[in-house]
């Protein structure tokens, strides 16, 4: 069996990524990539990381990549504008085009060269509108943020997938596998920690790449799912 490397939050820290991948990681063709989501926004090269991931995709290796709140945010903010209508020459405010600002979007729009979304081509909205919301392995699940518990069926609400922050597992809801996620910045010594410990229900992976100038954050981290050894690329996008 090939190697299986979960990566997770990029947030258009692309040189950072190709550096992972050139000196740590040194892909072979039986690897399988999973991608945990927020890919743009904060970073530099918003573009410039999905190009990276495309193109692993088009290299025949064995790629899966599942949906960010950060992806959700750009899709709605391009169909907002996209439905937008004009009243005697004036265009209604975009209440999600302003959040989605506020939360990295612009460094986005800078990675692709234009200031109007709907200029971004549209090769890149199709690919966004094609990523999972989860993942499922014979030992784990891969999400972004995490599950809902609360409901009978966790997997029913996507919104959670994207966005929660603080939950209890129920680990007979999801077949008593561990949770692999992102979305949360912790600790290196975190990571370490949760992927130590076995009695741990979940690993979250996201070391905040694009946080540079916090003391034990800033790296891209990528996890082997076989050996459960892990890399640690520093930022290289600063």
């Amino acid at each position: 069996m090939g190697r299986q490397w979960v990566i997770p939050d990029i947030h258009g820290c692309a040189k950072t990524l190709e550096a992972l991948f050139s000196e740590l990681i040194r892909p072979e063709g039986t690897d399988s990539f999973y991608f945990l989501g927020d890919y743009i926004d904060r970073g530099p090269y918003s573009r410039e990381t999905i190009d990276f991931i495309m193109n692993l995709e088009r290299s025949g290796f064995k790629v899966r990549a599942l949906i960010g709140n950060h992806e959700d945010f750009m899709l709605r903010t391009f169909d907002e504008e996209s439905q937008r209508k004009s009243f005697l020459g004036f265009r209604s405010p975009l209440r999600v085009r302003k959040e989605w600002l506020s939360l990295g979007g612009r460094k986005t729009l800078e990675s692709f060269k234009v200031k109007n979304l709907l200029d971004i081509p549209r090769d890149y909205i199709d690919w966004m509108r094609r990523l999972e919301y989860f993942i499922e392995l014979d030992h784990f699940f891969l999400v972004h943020a995490g599950f809902n518990f609360k409901k009978d069926d966790p997997f029913e609400d996507k919104s959670s997938m994207l966005w929660v922050r603080d939950y209890d597992i129920r680990p007979e809801k999801v077949r008593n596998k561990k949770i692999i996620h992102g979305h949360m910045p912790v600790s290196l010594e975190f990571i370490d920690m949760s992927i130590r410990t076995k009695s741990y229900w979940f690993i979250d992976l996201d070391n905040g790449c694009y946080m540079n100038n916090r003391d034990g954050f800033g790296n891209l981290v990528a996890l082997e799912l076989n050996s459960m050894e892990y890399v640690v690329q520093y930022n290289r996008d600063y």
